[in-house]
């Protein structure tokens, strides 16, 4: 099942107020104590921001920048290839910054004008409630700090490329825009945690991995797949199957790596219908609704 805590390193506070942030064996900036550090401040500034407060401004520095540079280069091209029209036409007027990461609130002007979202600062992993019901009120919780410089290419964890390549270049669809709200909604009817997981699960294989057919391709409105420099070229080889939320909604899959199984849309207005149409509705007793209504036509 969905267990977003692996995506991230986990940031404590100790008592005197320092801030840490717990990078695994297997993160490339792991050995690097200048990239630890400054991780650390960067979370501990996150911590401390609180709603209607200046969002924080990151100095980055020029080796941060140049990684933003290579990855969002290296990104767009691929995005030419592999993205579907909605997401090119929203990134065409969200007009993201390729010389220089935006500060959150550079991104939230943007945005503003487009679908009435804005970003908040984030340290790391935000509790699903509180991240997914966000939405419902157009707020998107992000990350601010950049991965290792050694790896421009590669993330083990949501960092800024991806909460903002990925997410804000589809965040500026109107049409998808409003299946976040409809997210967010649904998370202030759902009480229970299987509801909720649920609810993350079917996020997941399709505003996070969804993909669609457009003139004969298959492409990608998925912010994982949009941010990923190797799974977005990987994705087409995986078992494509038609949208079925019950099966999303309880697939057993593995974060770490390259998703096997999608489920492909026929078209941005089945994404719509079929994805939007359950978040619009979906309460506690949904998924058990579904589990029974998908059991009883496999007999």
């Amino acid at each position: 099942m969905f267990t977003e805590a692996q995506l991230y390193s986990p940031v404590t506070r100790s008592g005197d107020g320092d801030v840490t942030v717990h990078l695994s064996e297997e993160h490339p900036g792991v050995h690097d104590p200048d990239y630890r550090a400054r991780r650390n401040d960067i979370a501990a500034l996150a911590l401390d921001y609180a709603p209607g407060k200046p969002v924080p401004q990151i100095a980055y520095t020029d080796e941060e920048q140049q990684v933003w540079r290579i990855a969002s280069a290296e990104l767009a091209r691929k995005h030419q290839t592999y993205a579907c029209t909605e997401v090119l036409d929203a990134a065409a007027h969200l007009a993201l910054p390729k010389d220089h990461i935006p500060q959150l609130d550079e991104v939230s002007a943007a945005l503003m004008p487009l679908t009435g979202f804005r970003y908040a600062p984030a340290a790391g992993l935000v509790p699903l409630r509180e991240f997914f019901g966000s939405f419902a009120d157009r707020t998107f919780h992000s990350t601010q700090y950049i991965r290792h410089h050694s790896a421009p290419l590669y993330t083990p964890e949501p960092d800024a490329i991806h909460e903002i390549i990925g997410h804000a270049n589809q965040i500026a669809s109107p049409r998808f825009a409003a299946i976040y709200e409809a997210v967010g909604a649904a998370v202030g009817r759902v009480e229970t945690d299987a509801a909720l997981k649920f609810l993350a699960n079917v996020f997941w294989f399709s505003m996070e991995f969804g993909v669609v057919r457009e003139q004969g391709e298959v492409r990608c409105y998925g912010a994982g797949l949009l941010s990923s420099y190797g799974e977005i070229e990987e994705f087409r080889q995986a078992d494509l199957r038609p949208l079925d939320v019950a099966a999303m909604g309880t697939a057993v899959y593995d974060i770490t790596h390259y998703q096997p199984i999608l489920y492909c849309a026929e078209s941005i207005a089945e994404i719509e219908d079929v994805i939007g149409g359950f978040f619009a509705s979906m309460d506690d007793d949904t998924p058990e609704q579904l589990r029974h209504s998908s059991a009883a036509g496999a007999q």
